[in-house]
């Protein structure tokens, strides 16, 4: 056996599933996943110790490379000095006003310690502020493990969604409506029926979690309409594309406003972190100002902090963002180019330093065209990359993630190995 096969065993007698996440067991490309023991720059290394082009990025917050000497540094000069105080520090709001100044949208902000932390709380504020109780989410957008939130859509245009996990009764999800993204004409008909009592939209602006799925031209200038309209709030979750897909997010590129808006990722540097945030007549609502409660030991940890902070500097830099949309799109036109010279059915997109890789004729606008993808075709395509060196999500329905040290050579070599796995397919 490897390394990575006796890990593996040996992690399944004491973990459930071997993974403290459920993605990371391969089970939907199949074989054994590879337990990292370092990483830097553009490259992980396995138990084994064979070297790979990451593009998971830790799912989006190395977005400066790995082990950053900056970010290094301030984790360890914060960690000299303690790893958790259970009380406020100076630093906690240095990456308040930090965010608030990138995000124009946000006017104050409440720190925690994950994105399901964060969406889950912003929701609630939501629901607390506008004394209502129904939510509209998209299906194929993920925003974290809380019970209301992990829903399917249900058997007609507007019925309510049902439980797609064990454990989470269906009333637990009878307030939460799912819907098709991009489909503004089933969100108008849905306020049309429950706009009284509809508290909120919460929607991933550029998807991530159903693979990298754009919103179709008027899409989300049609949700903040619709909010405004009927008074309820626009939650634009940013955990995945927040300072991923430009300097202010989505919400930067499209130029529309949301009320709240959730983070998390990059803001930690690959420290756990996450935050809510939005404008100040939302946010008064929560504790200790307001009646919606939300507390949090480690909220704000000093260390998860220092990191962030390190992070937002690099990111702040002249050019970094033009370089890496300019290598991330390097990236998507040069295997599309070899799909193409293979006579693969693919095709790629991207936005910043994020992309889609899709076994199909056209880029998808939903999940369930996501869904019509030649999944066995990316099965065979992750594991012939895998084995020459090139880490990409383990699912089909993962976008992927560029670094600003992913530079040209590395590039060129990934497009060399896609050849050979294109050829395979």
């Amino acid at each position: 056996m490897s390394r990575n096969e006796e890990l593996f065993a040996r992690a399944a007698q004491s973990i459930p599933g071997g993974v403290n996440s459920p993605v990371r067991a391969f089970r939907s490309v199949g074989g054994t996943p590879r337990f990292i023991s370092k990483a830097r720059d553009a490259h992980i290394w396995d138990a084994d110790g064979k070297q790979y082009i990451d593009y998971l990025g830790s799912w989006g917050p190395a977005i400066v490379g790995h082990a950053h000497p900056e970010v290094v540094k301030a984790v360890q000069d914060a960690a000299v000095n303690g790893l958790s105080f259970g009380a406020p520090t100076e630093g906690e709001t240095l990456l308040a006003e930090a965010i608030i100044k990138r995000l124009p949208s946000i006017e104050q902000v409440r720190l925690v310690s994950s994105g399901t932390e964060a969406t889950m709380s912003a929701i609630r504020l939501a629901r607390g502020a506008t004394g209502r109780a129904k939510i509209i989410k998209f299906e194929g957008c993920y925003h974290g493990h809380a019970d209301s939130l992990l829903v399917k859509a249900g058997s007609g245009l507007l019925t309510f969604g049902n439980p797609t996990s064990a454990g989470v009764p269906p009333e637990f999800v009878k307030h939460t409506i799912v819907l098709d993204y991009n489909d503004l004409d089933a969100v108008s008909e849905a306020f049309k029926q429950h706009g009284d009592d509809i508290a909120c939209i919460i929607v991933e602006p550029i998807a991530g979690n159903m693979n990298l799925i754009k919103p179709a031209p008027g899409f989300l200038e049609g949700l903040r309409e619709l909010c405004t309209q009927y008074g309820a709030l626009l939650i634009f979750d940013e955990v995945m594309t927040g300072f991923r897909a430009g300097p202010q997010g989505v919400q930067g590129l499209s130029g529309v406003t949301p009320d709240l808006t959730t983070l998390a990722k990059v803001i930690g540097g690959g420290m756990p972190v996450g935050a809510f945030g939005g404008r100040a007549d939302v946010m008064k609502h929560i504790a200790p100002l307001g009646a919606v409660y939300q507390a949090g030991t480690l909220s704000g940890n000093p260390v998860s902090v220092a990191a962030g902070l390190a992070t937002l500097d690099i990111l702040g830099r002249p050019g970094f963002y033009e370089n890496l949309a300019a290598q991330t799109k390097k990236l998507v036109d040069g295997l599309s180019e070899r799909a193409k010279a293979a006579g693969v059915t693919f095709c790629a997109d991207s936005v910043g330093g994020m992309f889609g890789l899709y076994f199909r004729e056209s880029i998808p606008t939903s999940f369930a065209e996501v869904s019509d993808s030649n999944i066995d075709a990316f099965k065979v395509f992750f594991h012939a990359m895998l084995n020459q060196g090139v880490h990409l999500a383990p699912s089909a329905f993962e976008a992927g993630f560029v670094s600003a040290k992913h530079d040209d050579a590395i590039i060129a070599q990934t497009l060399d190995a896609a050849e050979k796995a294109f050829a395979a397919i």
